[in-house]
C-alpha cells in the first residue's frame, strides 16, 4: 500500500526499556503514596497538588529520558506515523513528521485554557534538585504556593485523562491522515484510548484494511483485519 498509516502505542518503546502503561511494571500500575495513577495524570491533580503531579512525572521521565530509540523507531523513521507515546523516541530516531498525539514529556507549555494556541518549550527536567524535589519542581514550572496560574505557570506537554484532544496535539492533521490512509497498522497498543477508537471508526466507515501487531492482540470488530501475534520488533524483521 502506498499510503499506510502506522499508529503506535507503548509496546513499541518496550525494547528501549520504557515500561508499557498497563504491563506488570507499567506507568498505570504504579501510583504515588496517596493517589492512583488514574488520579495522578489529571488536570485536576496538576491544579490541586502540583507538587505530587510533577514529582510523579519526574520520576517516570527522569528514569527514561536518556533511553534511545530501538530498531522499531528507526524502521518507522520514514513512515506516516501517529504515536500515543510521550517519550519522544520517534523524533530521536529521525522521524520529522510524526504526530505525538498525547504530547511529549520533554516539552512544556504555559498553563492555558484547553483549545487555545500556545508555544512549546523544552521542559527543564535537568535543572531539578532532587535534594529538595517538591520545591525545585514548583520553582522551575513557575508554580506559586497558591497553585498554577494561567499563562504564567508551566505544565508538561502531556494530554491528561480529564483533558480533550485539541490541535495543539495535532488532532486535525491526525484526522486528515486517517481519512487519506489506504491501510492502517496498529502496533503495540491496547486500543484503550480515544485516538485508536477514532482511527477504527474511520477505517470501518471507509473500509480501510487494518493490521494489528501485538503479542496478545485485541480483537477488533472490522471486516478486514489481519492479526500479527508478535512484537513490533518481530514484525519489522519480517517486513525486511
Amino acid at each position: 500500500m502506498s499510503n499506510t498509516l502506522y499508529i503506535t502505542g507503548a509496546g513499541v518503546s518496550a525494547a528501549s526499556g520504557v515500561p508499557t502503561f498497563r504491563g506488570e511494571d507499567g506507568y498505570w500500575r504504579i501510583g504515588s503514596k496517596n493517589y492512583t495513577p488514574m488520579e495522578m495524570a489529571t488536570r485536576r491533580m496538576y491544579q490541586t497538588r502540583p507538587d505530587e503531579f510533577l514529582a510523579w512525572y519526574y520520576h517516570r521521565f527522569a528514569s527514561y529520558r536518556d533511553h534511545g530509540p530501538n530498531e522499531v523507531h528507526h524502521w518507522l523513521a520514514d513512515k506516516n506515523l501517529i504515536t500515543q507515546n510521550i517519550d519522544g523516541l520517534d523524533g530521536k530516531a529521525g522521524n520529522q513528521n510524526y504526530i505525538a498525539i498525547h504530547g511529549r514529556l520533554d516539552l512544556m507549555t504555559k498553563f492555558h485554557e484547553q483549545g487555545e494556541p500556545v508555544d512549546k518549550h523544552i521542559a527543564p527536567w535537568e535543572q531539578v534538585d532532587e535534594s529538595r524535589l517538591s520545591e525545585s519542581l514548583l520553582e522551575i514550572f513557575a508554580i506559586p504556593e497558591q497553585g498554577p496560574m494561567l499563562y504564567r505557570s508551566f505544565k508538561p506537554f502531556v494530554l491528561l485523562f480529564d483533558e480533550f484532544y485539541t490541535d495543539l496535539y495535532g488532532l486535525d492533521e491526525a484526522q486528515r491522515r486517517m481519512l487519506a490512509a489506504e491501510r492502517m497498522v496498529f502496533m503495540g497498543t491496547s486500543f484503550s484510548v480515544n485516538i485508536t477508537q477514532m482511527a477504527l471508526d474511520v477505517a470501518r466507515s471507509l473500509n480501510i484494511p487494518i493490521e494489528v501487531v501485538d503479542p496478545e492482540p485485541t480483537h477488533i470488530l472490522h471486516p478486514d483485519v489481519t492479526y500479527h501475534k508478535m512484537t513490533a520488533l518481530e514484525y519489522i524483521q519480517k517486513q525486511g
